[in-house]
């Protein structure tokens, strides 16, 4: 076994048995079905209507009414919900006095970060599979177009990453698990408020500029259904980013 698989296994050992991890995901997983509820029930009720002006069963378009406004209200579930799963990574740690430990053992630092972050990652992974629960539910009763549903949740999957990568950067810098978990919160709203703010400058060199930083348009596009290199490389680029800035914190504290 490698080093960054038993940190793996030694962090999902110690997040099984933690309530945290069963909180965030039942947590996660109704407002993701409650979400998903509310939209159905729009779209069975915009039917109805279309029914009985046209007198005949209308064609709805799920994809418009159903999948998208459901990842698009998830990504801000996610910025609520993967900071408090992330808090404890390095700060409980800090809290059990093992991070002292961690930091003299026989094991290169990438590869304690990278063990936690994909420790993390499958834990997320998890939680998202059993959401596929929606659309395949949905499949029995009505057809819709599965290509944006895919891309919605590749997108999701890039987003959730790039959010536990921050977590992870957080977590770093604090013994306080709640200081980490609202100074992840703080950043990603602040990376998102950029798309507004490049909204606002609108079509300018330095309005794009600021409007590509933020996560929010890159996942539309994928919300969308469209896949372009540029936003695949911008993830995956701002969590290498992220966990190379958490290697750089957690570094500088091991040699003082």
């Amino acid at each position: 076994m490698t080093p960054v698989q038993a940190i793996i296994a030694k962090e999902l050992r110690t997040a099984f048995v933690s309530p945290i991890v069963y909180v965030v995901g039942a947590v996660f997983l109704l407002i993701y079905g409650f979400l998903a509820y509310l939209y159905v029930v729009n779209a069975g009720s915009q039917a109805v209507r279309l029914m009985q002006l046209q007198g005949a069963a209308p064609q709805l378009n799920l994809n418009e009414l159903v999948f998208r406004p459901t990842f698009y209200s998830m990504a801000i579930i996610l910025m609520l919900v993967l900071p408090i799963l992330t808090m404890r990574v390095f700060a409980e740690e800090r809290k059990l006095r093992t991070f002292e430990l961690l930091m003299t053992c026989p094991i290169r630092m990438n590869e304690v970060i990278i063990g936690k972050f994909l420790a993390l990652l499958f834990l997320y992974l998890g939680m998202l599979a059993l959401t596929g629960i929606v659309p395949l539910i949905l499949a029995t009763y009505s057809s819709f177009d599965w290509n944006p549903v895919l891309t919605g949740y590749l997108g999701l999957v890039l987003m959730g990453a790039l959010f536990l990568a921050t977590g992870v950067l957080a977590s770093a810098m604090t013994e306080n698990q709640v200081v980490a978990a609202f100074l992840s919160f703080g950043f990603l709203l602040l990376v998102w408020l950029l798309g507004l703010l490049g909204s606002v400058l609108g079509d300018t060199p330095v309005g794009n500029t600021i409007a590509y930083l933020s996560f929010i348009d890159h996942y539309d596009r994928l919300v969308r259904g469209l896949v372009d290199s540029k936003d695949l490389i911008y993830y995956l680029s701002g969590i290498v980013l992220m966990l190379f800035f958490a290697h750089r914190v957690l570094d500088s504290q091991r040699w003082k």
